[in-house]
């Protein structure tokens, strides 16, 4: 695309200088025509200099060329990181299941596991739209404008946008659906315009992020959904100090004045401690929706699951991202 629009951009200043220099060729032609046959004997005789140096050139680049396509991966070699992953992310369901789900409760009500449904069906839906949003921005070039504007610009407008989009979710009542899902399409799409510029990342790294991330979700999930009642709520404190740590040391590079040991550290607190920190919040979302949906069974609260679907959203979006950099961090080391 920046190749196309450059192409285009120069076009007009190359044609002018062609139609300019088209008189004046004549001249050179008769002269390269008498003396090309000595230069092409001269450069002959001589190994060294330009020849050499194009013949060297010649080979190295058949050289790298060769080499690119003996180090490219063979099918089965990628067909086996797929099972090595797919085999990472049930290994992680298993333990995760095992370790933390020992106290498991009687099966789900009728209307715990509705709710739930609905809650996942938003989730889903939300995530998929996000992705789709995504990649049609990328293609149209959003990411170069957004990494050549102001960042503060960038953050405040990008934060104005998601949580008036997300508030205005939260507080607009079921029963007005048309503006709720105008909000919660508003919501996506301000997450979609953050999330544009992952795409310059490979897509290898992209899948096994979203292949991680569907693991780790849903194994918490189903710990969260299997536990006892309130299991985890309490866990709704200290997961907003974490959250409150891990945003500041995000912001922590672009408002002081740190250190390479100050920004590795701020670097580590940002991306595992998000990491945990995140994936203690779909423990704590999906224990939150079933005590909701017990809650509007009985009436006390309206039936909301747009509203319940928008944490385990950002929980997701969150967890995939610091996957991503995790997975991009790994390969750099390789090379």
């Amino acid at each position: 695309m920046l190749r196309v629009g450059l192409s285009a951009s120069v076009r007009p200043f190359l044609r002018p200088i062609v139609l300019r220099a088209g008189p004046q060729t004549l001249p050179f032609r008769s002269f390269s025509s008498t003396v090309r046959p000595r230069v092409l004997e001269a450069l002959r005789k001589q190994p060294s200099g330009f020849a050499g140096f194009f013949t060297r050139s010649a080979e190295s680049s058949r050289g790298i060329a060769n080499s690119a396509a003996i180090t490219r991966p063979t099918q089965r070699e990628a067909w086996k990181r797929y099972a090595v992953t797919a085999a990472t992310v049930a290994g992680t369901i298993v333990g995760v299941e095992a370790f933390l789900n020992r106290d498991t409760r009687d099966s789900l009500s009728p209307a715990e596991q509705s709710y739930l449904h609905d809650a996942f069906k938003y989730t889903g839906g939300g995530l998929v739209l996000t992705a789709l949003a995504a990649r049609s921005m990328f293609k149209a070039g959003l990411p170069y404008r957004i990494m050549a504007s102001n960042p503060w610009l960038v953050l405040g407008v990008s934060l104005v946008g998601s949580i008036g989009s997300m508030m205005g979710v939260f507080y607009t009542p079921p029963e007005n659906t048309v503006a709720k899902h105008a909000f919660w399409l508003a919501f996506n799409a301000c997450q979609a315009a953050t999330l544009s510029p992952l795409f310059f990342f490979s897509p290898a790294i992209l899948s096994r992020a979203a292949l991680y991330t569907c693991g780790v979700v849903g194994s918490l999930s189903y710990v969260g959904a299997t536990a006892t009642n309130d299991k985890y709520l309490y866990m709704g404190g200290p997961l907003l100090a974490g959250v409150t740590v891990v945003a500041l040391s995000s912001l922590a590079p672009m408002a002081l004045p740190l250190g390479m040991r100050g920004l590795a550290v701020a670097e580590a607190i940002s991306l595992y401690g998000g990491l945990a920190v995140f994936s203690g919040f779909v423990l704590y979302d999906t224990q939150k929706i079933l005590a909701h949906a017990r809650l509007a069974e009985r009436g006390a609260i309206p039936r909301d699951p747009m509203k319940e679907a928008i944490g385990l959203e950002l929980d997701m979006i969150n967890i995939f991202i610091r996957m991503v950099q995790i997975l991009a961090m790994q390969g750099n080391k390789k090379k």
